[in-house]
């Protein structure tokens, strides 16, 4: 894909701005700040100005279905792990699979370290008879950032795990680059945070354990509890129970790149 590029210093929010400056054509917004960046259920993004990657890319998917629109989420989702996987080659060792130990999906779209969030992606669609005409993606991910002082529980930053800082729009263009709806599922799938073992869940019925079955190809979550009974999700149907957050490493001093 080829996009007009727009940099902006402060705006309300990027998606907020796509909303109400549609681009005729695929087009990405970055900004240095957001006075009110958003995240998912209207969660607030914690941003430090010209820190971190707050961006939206509009495109429009005609060739998906609305029964297929979770292909965009999956599709962004993995265009941030590819770009930031030899970021972090170094950092995280590598399970017997091959697989990066650390770095994963957080279902749906969130990018974790460990147990740390480091990005969020909010997906707006716009559906026109049974076309999406439009979506605007937006990302926010924790570059250069090293305090966080809002009361988000495990947030984590490219800088603090690696040391280094980052010029922000050399990884705009790394992840937008990489961004294909021909996106593979299975990969996807194989990047899934928790994807082996059992871990603690919220519902709407309490608490429980189980295991990651799936992720269907519409996007519902399919986990298997401890009695061995499958449950379905929906986004923002059930809550994964997070661990104490971790404290971080030293970060060592490294060169800028």
């Amino acid at each position: 894909m080829r996009y007009n590029f727009i940099h902006l210093e402060e705006t309300v929010s990027t998606n907020s701005y796509l909303a109400t400056h549609a681009c005729a054509d695929d087009c990405v917004v970055w900004a240095d700040y957001q006075t009110a960046g958003r995240g998912s259920a209207d969660n607030s993004w914690e941003r430090a100005p010209g820190e971190n990657l707050l961006f939206s890319m509009l495109i429009h998917p005609k060739e998906i279905r609305p029964s297929e629109q979770f292909r965009i989420s999956m599709a962004i989702s993995m265009a941030m792990v590819e770009a930031l996987k030899p970021l972090l080659r170094d950092y995280g060792g590598q399970e017997g699979d091959g697989d990066m130990a650390l770095l994963s999906i957080k279902w749906p779209n969130d990018i974790y370290w460990g147990d740390r969030k480091m990005a969020g992606i909010l997906i707006e669609n716009r559906m026109t008879g049974q076309q999406i005409s439009q979506s605007i993606i937006g990302v926010g991910l924790n570059v250069n950032q090293t305090q966080f002082v809002s009361d988000a529980p495990n947030p984590v930053s490219l800088r603090q795990i690696t040391g280094c800082s980052y010029d922000r729009e050399v990884l705009l263009h790394s992840i937008t680059d990489r961004f294909s709806l021909d996106v593979d599922a299975f990969e996807y799938r194989q990047m899934l945070y928790r994807r082996r073992g059992f871990f603690g869940y919220r519902d709407s019925k309490g608490t429980f354990e189980a295991q990651m079955e799936t992720v269907e190809d519409d996007g519902h979550l399919i986990l298997r509890d401890r009695e061995g009974w499958l449950r379905k999700y929906s986004f923002k149907e059930v809550q994964y129970l997070l661990p104490t957050t971790p404290t971080l490493p030293t970060i060592p001093t490294l060169p800028t790149i």
